[in-house]
């Protein structure tokens, strides 16, 4: 039992987050990811809309992730 435990939390013992941290911050990520992808379908149908949302949302949520140093650049 105490193995399958182990995988259940290593990933908040190697971020050193709580798991109420973790759920909002990875929240967040879903949330503005599906926004994008929406933004994006909608582009698909409207080109003249969301001409450029999704790349910004995307260059916001790399900004963060570089400089919270989750993978190497």
């Amino acid at each position: 039992m105490q193995s399958f435990h182990n995988f259940l939390t290593a990933h908040i013992v190697a971020i050193d987050k709580t798991h109420s941290q973790n759920f909002l911050n990875a929240g967040y990520y879903f949330v503005m990811l599906l926004t994008a992808a929406i933004c994006t379908l909608i582009h698909t149908i409207l080109p003249f809309l969301f001409e450029s949302t999704s790349s910004r949302i995307i260059l916001k949520l790399h900004g963060k992730m570089t400089a919270r140093k989750l993978f190497h650049a």
